[in-house]
C-alpha cells in the first residue's frame, strides 16, 4: 500500500465536507434534535470513530513511541477506519441535528489527522540529506506532538458527539454541562497520569529533583484560582450553589500552596505529603452533600463524593504506609510496586466517569427510563474498570520494549510479565536516556542491533 493513500483520502475529506447538507427540516423550533431515532448508519459510525480514534490511534502512538514495525499498518488502518466513519457520519438518516459543537470541532480533529499523515509519510521517506537534514529533528518533534495530542482532542470531540446525539448541553443547561464535563475528564486525566507515573514515570520523576506532591499541588493550586473567579458571575446576586463552588476553588489553591511549600525538605531534596489527597478527600466530601432536586441525582453524586473521598484515603494509605514517604517500594527497582497502588488511579477514573455522567438532562433522562441508580452507578464502574485495563496494557507495551526484562534480548523482541520489568536502577536510567533519543537519530548513526553508535552517542553527548 503507498504511503500516500491516506493523505489522498483524507484531502478528499475537505470537498465533501463542503458540500455537504444537513437537513433540519423536521427538528422541532427550539430543540436541538429530532424526534427519530438515531439509525444504523449513525451507530456505525460512533462504533468505527470510537474503535479508531479511541483505541488505534493510541495504540499507534504508542508503537511509534517504541518505534514498532507496526505503527505505520495500525495507523494507516486507523486513517482508512476514521475516513470510513467520517463519511458515514454525513451519509446517515434518521434523527437530524442542528447545527452543533460536535460538526464544527470535526474539521480540527481531522485537520490535525492530516498534518499527523503528512509528518509521518515525509518521515517514511528518509530524505536526510541537505535541507531535509536540518527540518527531520523538527518534523520528528512535531509528528510526536501532534500524535500525543490526538487522543485528548479524540476524547474531546466524543464527548461532543454524546452531548449532540441527546441535544443536551443547550441554553441553561450550558453552564453545568461544562462544569461537569471539564471537571469530570480532569479527574479521568488526572488518573491516566498517577497510572503513567506508577508504572513507567518514575525515572522521570527522579530526573526531576521534586516529589510527585509538588507537581500535584501546583495544579491543584493553578485550577482552585480559576474556579475561586469563574463560578459565580461577580457583580451579580449568589445563586444556587455559587458559593459552595467558589468555595471550594479557595480551598483548592490554599491547599495547593501548602503542598508545594511541604513537597521540599531543608536542604532540597523532594519530600512526599498528604495534602493533595486531603484536598481529593474534601472535594469528595463537599460532593456528596451536593443538594440535588432528583433523587437519583442525589445518590450518583453520594456515590461519586464517597468514591472521590475512597481516592483521597487510598492515596494517605499509600504514602504513610505502604512506601512510607518514599517514592518508590525499591530504591534499585523504581518501576516496582505494590498491589494497593493501583487503587487511587483507578478512583479516580471512576470519579471522572460518575461525574461526567450526573448532568441535570442526563438525570433526568434515566429517571424518565426508570434506570435505577444502582444499574447506573455498576456501569460507570465497569466503564471505569475497561479504562483503566486499556491504559494498562498500553504502558505495558511501552515498558516492555523500552525496558526488556533480558538486558541481552532485542528490544524488538521484548516481551515481559505484566508487571514486572526488572533492572538496576542505573541501567534503567541509561536504557532511557538512550532510548529517548532513537527518534532523532537516522538510520545511519543506529547499527543493525538497534544500539547507537559511538558515533551517534558522542554527538549526542551519552558516550561513556
Amino acid at each position: 500500500m503507498s504511503p500516500s493513500l491516506p493523505v489522498l483520502a483524507l484531502l478528499c475529506l475537505a470537498g465533501q465536507a463542503l458540500t455537504h447538507e444537513h437537513h433540519t427540516d423536521e427538528i422541532p423550533e427550539g430543540e436541538a434534535i429530532s424526534a427519530q431515532p438515531i439509525d444504523t448508519t449513525l451507530w456505525i459510525h460512533i462504533a468505527i470513530q470510537i474503535a479508531s480514534f479511541g483505541i488505534i490511534f493510541p495504540t499507534g502512538m504508542v508503537l511509534g513511541i517504541i518505534h514498532s514495525r507496526w505503527h505505520v499498518p495500525l495507523q494507516v488502518l486507523g486513517v482508512l477506519l476514521s475516513i470510513v466513519g467520517y463519511f458515514l457520519g454525513h451519509a446517515h438518516g434518521g434523527r437530524q441535528f442542528a447545527h452543533n459543537v460536535h460538526a464544527s470541532f470535526a474539521p480540527i480533529l481531522m485537520l490535525m489527522l492530516i498534518v499527523q499523515v503528512v509528518l509521518g509519510v515525509y518521515l517514511k521517506l528518509h530524505l536526510e540529506k541537505g535541507l531535509h537534514a536540518r527540518i527531520r529533528r523538527y518534523t520528528v518533534m512535531g509528528h510526536g506532538v501532534v500524535g500525543k495530542a490526538l487522543p485528548v482532542v479524540s476524547w474531546v470531540q466524543m464527548m461532543f458527539g454524546g452531548i449532540t446525539a441527546l441535544g443536551f448541553c443547550r441554553g441553561d443547561h450550558l453552564g453545568q454541562c461544562l462544569a461537569h464535563f471539564i471537571m469530570g475528564s480532569a479527574f479521568i486525566g488526572y488518573g491516566i497520569i498517577l497510572t503513567i507515573l506508577l508504572l513507567v514515570g518514575q525515572i522521570w520523576l527522579r530526573r526531576t529533583g521534586r516529589s510527585q506532591e509538588f507537581f500535584d499541588s501546583l495544579i491543584i493550586a493553578a485550577w482552585g484560582c480559576v474556579n475561586t473567579f469563574t463560578e459565580h458571575r461577580w457583580g451579580g446576586p449568589w445563586v444556587a450553589n455559587d458559593l459552595q463552588h467558589t468555595t471550594m476553588g479557595i480551598v483548592w489553591w490554599c491547599a495547593g500552596l501548602l503542598g508545594m511549600w511541604l513537597s521540599r525538605k531543608r536542604d532540597g531534596r523532594p519530600k512526599r505529603n498528604l495534602f493533595p489527597a486531603l484536598v481529593i478527600m474534601l472535594t469528595g466530601w463537599g460532593m456528596s452533600a451536593h443538594p440535588q432536586d432528583l433523587e437519583l441525582s442525589t445518590h450518583v453524586h453520594t456515590v461519586f463524593g464517597y468514591t472521590l473521598m475512597a481516592a483521597g484515603a487510598a492515596r494517605v494509605v499509600e504514602i504513610s504506609f505502604v512506601l512510607r514517604d518514599k517514592n518508590t517500594i525499591s530504591d534499585a527497582e523504581v518501576e516496582e510496586t505494590n498491589s494497593f497502588q493501583y487503587i487511587t488511579p483507578f478512583l479516580l477514573y471512576t470519579s471522572g466517569f460518575l461525574f461526567l455522567g450526573a448532568t441535570e438532562e442526563q438525570m433526568n433522562l434515566l429517571t424518565t427510563a426508570g434506570v435505577s441508580h444502582v444499574s447506573y452507578i455498576l456501569l460507570l464502574y465497569s466503564i471505569s474498570f475497561l479504562l483503566f485495563l486499556f491504559v494498562c496494557m498500553l504502558l505495558h507495551l511501552y515498558a516492555s520494549y523500552a525496558w526488556p526484562l533480558n538486558p541481552a534480548q532485542p528490544k524488538a523482541m521484548a516481551n515481559g510479565g505484566l508487571n514486572g520489568h526488572v533492572g538496576h536502577v542505573d541501567r534503567r536510567v541509561r536504557d532511557a536516556e538512550e532510548f529517548e533519543l532513537e527518534g532523532l537519530m537516522s538510520d545511519d548513526e543506529v547499527g543493525e542491533d538497534g544500539v547507537a553508535t559511538a558515533i551517534s552517542k558522542k554527538a549526542n553527548g551519552t558516550a561513556t
